[in-house]
């Protein structure tokens, strides 16, 4: 049984006693908590504060769907239902419904037994950590008010997939005349969740030919839903069997995105964001357009720094989590942004991670290229991540591990902003050590040109960190 509470939201398994699992009180106090602090910060946009809900498919949806709902609406609040909607489907929803908030429901690309409530402001937008820190705060409190009978909100329903699926159309930078010129065969693996309601629409508009694996929206997940190689082998075996010309793989809610290439071998997840920020760059470079910025997290693959260099930009780094990287993006003016998992934001959408968007952005590359995509993958700088994990039965051992390896490559270039990275320019290589929010370990990132360079970077760390072990 797992309960987590952090400063984007409350999730954890269904099922078990209050404190040790995500229960219908947690569930009911996470969501006063929320509607609690709209009312100490804003004043409604049109009279009643109006509060955004969508759910990804899992079995425990509607459930969790019901409590969130009944409790805003006990709360004087206006709900906007979405249904089974993608995570950024419901952020877009926020400013298509002209909302002062947003509660999505899912657990991204955590098994079935899994779910969680992840909290958005009146942008669509994920809390920043004084807000999330707050809305803890005030859960803990106990101290709840709800409205009078007079005053108890109402709930209205609409399905905003049709309009999510336009915005991306009408987006400056998806080419969707080549992309239908082009008469793609696509396989789409949809996870069993809300991706089997929304790519197939998009990918019709855009012309292409959409094979379906996994597309009953039913939360019972063929396989784990995290889009990793190894979760992916049927998607692998279709795109060869179907001689498509991509596979994508989905998570639960749609926020991250991995491609296959035509010969069935990763096109690799941290490529997503590479692949689709070199595009925008290129476009923006022959356009004239300054300042190129982009920005991913430190745990991201250096080759969006290579890219963004290759086309006159400039890239930054953000600590890990989606929350940073967009506040990085807003302070540097991003062109486009994200994280090497395969989430792709780009701000002239919105400021959240976007399968849709990444999807159809990447088939305008293909298309405009008139390249296989393991052709065009070929082009791109070339690195291997290995990644690697030190478990501790004492937590007061991380940060001796951690300023050890800082004091060891002192000489070096040395990021604290999130754990110690350590970047080796003259070998193109970087490690990246960070302590994980919701276990007692230490997640060793590194990367380098050659996968054997990677593995030996992690394991030159791992023995420093086994030297203070002793």
């Amino acid at each position: 049984m797992t309960l987590i509470k952090s400063i984007s939201g409350i999730r954890g398994t269904i099922g078990g006693p209050c404190g040790e699992a995500l229960t219908p009180v947690d569930i009911v106090k996470f969501t006063y908590a929320y509607c609690e602090r709209l009312r100490r910060h804003a004043a409604p946009k049109r009279g009643r504060f109006k509060v955004v809900v969508g759910r990804d498919a899992r079995i425990s949806g509607a459930m969790v769907e019901q409590l969130v709902c009944g409790t805003l609406v006990s709360c004087g609040v206006d709900v906007v239902r979405c249904g089974l909607a993608s995570t950024p489907t419901t952020e877009l929803a926020v400013r298509f419904a002209g909302a002062d908030g947003g509660i999505i429901i899912t657990a991204s690309h955590n098994p079935r037994e899994w779910n969680a409530l992840k909290l958005l402001n009146s942008e669509g937008e994920f809390l920043s950590a004084a807000e999330g820190n707050e809305i803890l705060e005030i859960a803990d409190s106990g101290d709840f008010n709800f409205a009078s009978v007079d005053e108890l909100g109402h709930i209205e329903d609409h399905d905003f997939t049709d309009e999510h699926v336009d915005s991306v159309l009408a987006l400056e930078a998806v080419d969707a005349d080549a992309v239908r010129r082009a008469g793609f065969t696509v396989v789409v693996d949809a996870i069993n969740s809300v991706g089997a309601l929304i790519m197939p629409r998009l990918l019709e508009k855009l012309g292409v030919r959409c094979i379906l694996l996994n597309g009953t929206p039913d939360g019972d997940f063929a396989h784990n839903p995290e889009p990793l190689p190894q979760n992916l082998t049927g998607l692998s075996e279709a795109v060869r069997r179907e001689h498509a010309d991509l596979g994508i793989s989905v998570d639960p809610d749609v926020d991250r995105l991995a491609f296959f290439c035509e010969n069935g071998e990763p096109f690799v997840e941290e490529y997503t964001l590479v692949a689709v920020a070199d595009y925008l760059l290129e476009r923006a470079s022959a356009a004239g357009v300054k300042p190129l910025h982009t920005v991913s997290n430190l745990s991201s693959s250096r080759a969006l720094r290579d890219v963004t260099e290759r086309w006159g930009g400039s890239w930054f780094a953000a600590a890990v989590g989606e929350v940073n990287v967009t506040t990085k993006m807003h302070e540097t003016g991003a062109l486009i942004g994200g994280e090497g998992n395969g989430g792709v934001i780009y701000p002239a959408s919105h400021y959240g991670r976007d399968a849709m968007v990444g999807t159809a952005l990447f088939l305008s590359q293909l298309a405009r290229k008139k390249m296989s995509a393991s052709a065009y993958k070929a082009t791109l700088p070339q690195y291997f991540i290995a990644k690697n994990k030190i478990s501790l039965s004492d937590r007061s051992l991380i940060d001796k591990i951690l300023e050890s390896v800082k004091e060891h490559y002192a000489a070096e270039r040395v990021n604290t902003v999130d754990g110690v990275k350590v970047d080796f320019e003259q070998k193109r290589s970087w490690v990246h050590l960070r302590r994980s929010n919701t276990e007692p370990i230490i997640r060793i990132y590194s990367e380098a040109p050659t996968e054997a360079e990677a593995r030996a970077l992690g394991e030159e760390v791992i023995a420093i960190a086994q030297g203070i072990l002793k």
